[in-house]
């Protein structure tokens, strides 16, 4: 992105890596504004319902539970199984053009307001920083300050509030993954009756302690692909925290009853709020950088400044490339169309599948290595393997009727197929057609599936007839 700083060596260089290339610890100054509290309130929604949901229940089952290990995923009272991944696939690539698509136009939004890591970091596991050790200037002077009481109880009770919530916090991950009623069968039985369990959380809880207590700002900087791509996905046109250079340059240091534009000074007083403020540690007046997630904390302390001298708001605020050098208002481009245009027929196709997905999932195959039989030299059998999967919550009894040609269906011990609830079972049976109804060799016929009596769908599988 433009600037007037004709000198680029920042970009050469990680703004948390020193010289020597050494980690440069972030101490970021406590952000305020009006920005920061809409962040603070959504944040408080978010973690409301990432703390609640597992909890919530439908017809007995999770809301929502992700369970990998059983290949059992539920979302929003509906069952999917492996036979419904596809849909589970739609989804996912849906999910991902939509962070696409918001970064082609509103840049790192995501990574800012909705991201778990910044959630957890910046209003969660920094709040408390800030609550125990002070603001930026306290947190440096503690650290330079010979081990003492009083640094041994912050730091102490500072980690171990740290501790306690990464345990939390992966036990409700846990919770999404085999619902909150075997967690509550894990954690009542104790560590020694589920030890592989019990050591898979404490490993987890460790490592996600160590994100948030000293790995940090690193994840978005080095370890999140999603930060790399958006070097991709921005163009000029595209909406990011943006400092106005052509409003506040060239830079000055304020002076009392200054008439700046006399002075030759634009409107950047080059207080380094923004700075220091930023928990990546980058100077956003050099431009869009990788580091940069959009959290709006240097916009806050800019319109406080600002607004402390009597000088409009917005130096630093959301827009695009193309607003600031050319005075222009946001549009469209072809590429944010194209984007717009997939996305909604890609969740329009996946809405349409979730609509006519049914409850019951059928598998018809020709038994390997059965052909045919002739029976009574007017009939035909053949013989077939039935997996029925019931996705819903209740007992499914699922009956079969030959219509195309009309024939008879025999199971070899009932007339029907009972599964449980969630469950799955198997059979087989046999198609009995009239000869003179069939062709020479292969056919394909239509059999009708029925649950419950009501008319579930077609199907059309392969029936084998004599050639001569």
């Amino acid at each position: 992105m433009a600037n007037n700083n004709e000198n680029e060596s920042f970009r050469d260089s990680l703004s948390t890596i020193t010289k020597e290339g050494k980690r440069k610890w972030i101490y970021a100054k406590k952000p305020s504004g009006r920005y920061y509290r809409y962040r603070t309130y959504l944040s408080w929604f978010l973690l409301t319902v990432f703390f609640i949901t597992p909890f919530i229940k439908i017809g007995g089952q999770p809301l929502i539970m992700l369970n990998f290990f059983e290949r059992k995923f539920i979302l929003f009272g509906a069952i999917f199984w492996p036979q419904d991944s596809y849909v589970l696939f739609l989804m996912m690539i849906s999910f991902m053009l939509f962070i696409i698509l918001f970064t082609v136009i509103y840049g790192r939004l995501w990574c800012g307001w909705t991201c778990p890591q910044t959630i957890f970091l910046e209003m969660l596991f920094r709040k408390i920083e800030y609550l125990i050790e002070g603001d930026a200037g306290k947190q440096i002077a503690l650290k330079k300050q010979p081990l003492n009481f009083e640094k041994i109880l912050k730091k102490g009770i500072k980690h171990l509030i740290f501790i306690i919530l990464s345990v939390l916090i992966i036990n409700t991950f846990i919770a999404y993954l085999v619902g909150i009623d075997k967690l509550r069968e894990l954690i009542s039985s104790g560590p020694s009756e589920h030890l592989t369990a019990f050591v898979v959380m404490l490993f987890f809880s460790f490592l996600f302690y160590l994100v948030f207590s000293w790995f940090r700002e690193q994840v978005c900087i080095i370890a999140c692909p999603y930060g790399r791509l958006q070097g991709v996905l921005l163009d000029s046109k595209s909406i990011v925290v943006s400092y106005d250079y052509k409003r506040g340059e060239p830079r000055g240091h304020f002076k009392k009853d200054e008439n700046r534009q006399e002075s030759g000074k634009g409107d950047c007083i080059n207080c380094l709020q923004c700075v220091n403020v930023c928990p990546t540690g980058i100077d956003i007046r050099n431009g869009t950088q990788l580091e940069c997630i959009n959290c709006t904390a240097c916009m806050d302390a800019c319109d406080d400044m600002m607004v402390k001298h009597k000088m409009p708001r917005g130096l630093i605020r959301y827009a695009s490339e193309e607003s600031i050098s050319k005075g222009t208002k946001f549009s469209f481009s072809w590429r944010m169309i194209a984007y717009s245009i997939v996305l909604t027929l890609l969740l329009s196709f996946l809405i349409t599948l979730l609509a006519t997905r049914k409850s019951v999932g059928v598998t018809i195959l020709h038994t390997p290595g059965q052909l045919y039989q002739v029976v009574d030299d007017n009939k035909v059998s053949n013989l077939y393997n039935i997996r029925v999967i019931n996705k819903s919550r209740k007992e499914a009894v699922v009956t079969l009727t030959a219509i195309e040609p009309a024939g008879e269906i025999r199971f070899l011990s009932q007339n029907s197929i009972s599964v449980g609830k969630e469950n799955s079972s198997e059979s087989v049976f046999f198609v009995l057609l009239d000869k003179n109804k069939l062709a020479k060799g292969k056919n394909i016929i239509r059999i009708s599936i029925y649950r419950d009596g009501k008319f579930v769908r077609n199907k059309k599988v392969v029936f084998m007839a004599p050639k001569q």
